[in-house]
């Protein structure tokens, strides 16, 4: 690989020779020489220069196009070359929805890793929104997701059904209905997830479509807090099924169908088109739809009470903590 054309692409992107050098873990006149070598060979300048920034010129632009296409080619055979190497090993890097990532995810890595325990998981738990734009960036290998994706690039794989249900505390006046009209929801304040958020474009659909209009409307970046929210008494929730599973048993939430407007999306597994897929990305694909099958026919009767045992340990990143992932209680972010 011609090394200046990384150097280049670096430059281009933070707009900033200092920034790149730092990042390149170069000196700034070292960088400097990179990119003069680079115009004085093609003949062009590629870069206005100011005090503080560099733009790029139209030939810089056609250079960072073509350079980002032979530096992802250059990934990609590496990954070719690694995946012939470890074999069944491997890194897996995965990207889920909070719903998705904080409570199924960990049962159908317990699963996966007891198959492929040489395979090395990271996870990295983010909104719906943020967890395509990583695929579409190639820094993650797979992503799941809840709700519609629509880009080219994407190759998005239907998994199973989630059902929403609006959330209510069990003192609630509806706590003892099985199912509620959108005008005996009038008047509610209501707790919701952020835009981006695949739980949030459920609930301003479900407000489209019905005509109910929130008296009030409370934001939250996490389904934990939410729920504690709603059980406090704050407001009303549109949440899925599998986040309030423990707080059902327990008695603390309620809920509630929405009277003849069921409210169900698809969790889809999401990657690269394009992008070269390493052996563990197949073998996680497959334990993914075959765990998946499971859960449209007994939802979470067949993980009831079962020890997991055995395996990897994946490594587990949301809002800038990192932890093992363990399958257990779920204590975070969901949707």
């Amino acid at each position: 690989m011609d090394h200046s054309l990384l150097i280049f692409a670096t430059v281009a992107k933070t707009r900033n020779f200092s920034r790149a050098a730092e990042a390149l873990h170069m000196t700034q006149p070292a960088v400097s020489l990179q990119i003069q070598a680079l115009e004085q060979k093609f003949g062009v300048k590629l870069l206005e220069r100011t005090n503080r920034t560099v733009r790029l010129t139209r030939a810089g632009e056609i250079l960072l196009d073509r350079a980002e296409e032979i530096l992802e080619s250059y990934r990609e055979l590496g990954l070719i070359m690694d995946d012939l190497v470890q074999g069944e090993g491997g890194h897996l890097a995965i990207g889920a929805s909070y719903t998705f990532g904080e409570y199924v995810l960990p049962r159908i890595l317990a699963q996966f890793c007891k198959r492929y325990p040489k395979v090395s998981v990271a996870i990295t738990i983010e909104n719906t929104t943020q967890v395509a734009e990583a695929i579409l960036r190639r820094e993650q290998d797979v992503g799941i997701v809840e709700g519609g994706l629509h880009h080219s690039d994407l190759e998005v794989l239907p998994l199973f059904e989630d059902e929403l249900r609006v959330v209510v505390p069990a003192s609630h006046r509806l706590a003892g209905r099985a199912e509620a009209t959108p005008e005996e929801l009038a008047g509610e304040r209501w707790i919701l997830r952020e835009h981006g958020s695949g739980t949030r474009e459920a609930a301003d659909k479900m407000f489209s479509a019905t005509g109910l209009v929130p008296a009030a409307l409370v934001e939250l970046g996490s389904t934990q807090i939410i729920k504690e929210s709603v059980e406090a008494g704050l407001g009303v929730s549109l949440l899925s099924t599998w986040t309030v599973v423990k707080e059902i048993r327990l008695g603390t939430l309620k809920t509630l169908r929405l009277h003849e407007f069921p409210i169900l999306r698809t969790f889809s597994a999401v990657l690269h088109r394009t992008r070269y897929h390493i052996r563990a990305v197949d073998h996680f694909i497959a334990v993914l739809r075959e765990e998946s099958e499971t859960i449209r026919r007994f939802g979470t009767s067949r993980w009831e009470n079962e020890i997991q045992e055995g395996g990897c340990t994946p490594i587990m990143k949301r809002a800038g903590i990192e932890k093992e992932a363990r399958p257990g209680p779920n204590d975070g972010q969901g949707g």
